[in-house]
């Protein structure tokens, strides 16, 4: 049967002193039982605690062949399994070594001259205290780790499933018609902040002419975010009937997605832009949702135009359920293209605090029209990239940038 005493060992090379613990120890209560081991240097501590396992020791700061620090941090560096509780002990009240002894692991630490069965019995109840509530914080620190290493996998899984449910290929325009002659060409660069997004896109057919752009940003990040977009590819998949009246489209989308969220409790809306680039006919037509006015970029005549609406942009999606949102026309030449993109692309601040804004963004755009879509793209990125104060590749917001060319 295993012994429920509390094993002590005593590391003093004063027989006066040995006596009095042991004589207090044997004073301490039924509740407090110990059974007392003594050595009077640190080679014998050593030994002992080479050979079996002592949870409590008291500790003498000065011994004939070595220092009780150097002796207490071998017992710190012990197996977690088998390092006992120490209290240091010194003969004089030295706030130093009391700092010192605590930093290599001791829990406690006793004046001998003001040894008492009450003090004894405080310094030793407070110490094993102090153990536990430490094994108990390592197990939930341990817990927590795990937890967090299992989250960290759940969200790499989701951004892969993010990442897959973008557009790898896009269509061609007429169906068929091989990389080289399509009269619709996509370049895309998604970049999120965490490790999912609340920026997302979807590139379609409408007709066999005709492709329809979807572009949105949840408010917010993380998962939440992600959950939504998730729920608006769904609905872009129920919608095609609608997906050639880019008002049409986005007025039911918005009454679907509001009858979702109020029943979220929190407050949650997404702003969204849709367009329908029509080669046939050499146009766009487009309804906002409360999105950055996507960019008209008119190479043949150097020119950056925003595709503005009338009355302006309607409100972000579930924010009114009735509301009809309205869509604009505008003509495409040869050449052009539109640029999508969302709001995390142009709110970088600077050193000074300010934003890099959307006429700066345009200018950036404007100066490199020359320039083919991709090599934009990445000219754009890089520029906004710069303006943060650090100019690292992070960006404090999800980025998503989404260009169509038109070939003519």
């Amino acid at each position: 049967m295993e012994d429920p005493s509390l094993s002590v060992l005593i590391v003093d090379d004063d027989p006066t002193t040995t006596a009095v613990l042991r004589g207090l120890l044997r004073n301490l209560g039924a509740e407090l039982a110990c059974t007392v081991t003594s050595v009077g240097t640190g080679k014998a501590a050593r030994e002992e605690f080479r050979r079996g396992s002592h949870q409590l020791v008291l500790l003498d700061y000065l011994l004939p062949d070595e220092d009780g620090l150097t002796l207490l941090a071998a017992i710190h560096a012990l197996p977690e399994s088998r390092r006992p509780v120490v209290v240091m002990l010194t003969g004089a009240g030295n706030e130093q070594v009391a700092v010192e002894a605590m930093k290599l692991g001791a829990k406690d630490y006793m004046v001998k001259t003001a040894l008492s069965p009450l003090a004894l019995r405080r310094a030793i109840v407070g110490a094993l205290e102090r153990r536990r509530l430490e094994a108990r914080l390592a197990e939930y620190t341990d817990q927590l780790k795990r937890h967090n290493e299992k989250l960290e996998a759940d969200l790499a899984m989701a951004r892969g499933v993010q990442q897959a449910l973008l557009p790898e290929h896009y269509p061609e325009f007429p169906p068929g018609a091989g990389p080289e002659r399509t009269r619709l060409r996509f370049s895309h660069r998604w970049i999120p902040c965490h490790q999912v997004a609340g920026d997302f896109f979807s590139v379609f057919p409408v007709s066999e002419q005709a492709a329809g752009v979807f572009q949105c940003d949840v408010m917010g990040h993380g998962v939440r975010a992600a959950l939504i977009t998730m729920h608006l590819r769904g609905l872009l998949g129920e919608l095609q009937p609608l997906a050639g009246e880019p008002g049409a489209f986005l007025t039911e989308l918005n009454g679907r997605l509001q009858r979702l969220l109020s029943r979220v409790g929190d407050m949650v809306f997404v702003t969204a832009v849709y367009l329908v680039v029509d080669a046939a006919a050499g146009e766009i037509r487009l309804a906002n949702a409360g999105h950055p006015t996507p960019l008209h970029l008119q190479r043949n005549r150097d020119q950056v135009s925003p595709c503005s609406q009338p009355d302006g942009p309607g409100p972000a999606l579930g924010l009114m359920p009735e509301f009809n949102y309205d869509a604009v026309k505008r003509p495409l030449a040869p050449g052009d293209a539109v640029l999508l993109f969302t709001d995390g692309l142009y709110e970088v601040a600077g050193a000074d605090g300010e934003e890099f804004g959307q006429a700066r963004l345009r200018k950036a755009v404007t100066g490199r029209l020359t320039q083919d879509t991709a090599s934009l793209l990445d000219g754009v990125l890089a520029e906004v990239q710069q303006h943060s104060p650090t100019g690292q590749t992070g960006l404090p917001d999800d980025v998503c940038l989404v260009a169509v060319d038109f070939a003519g």
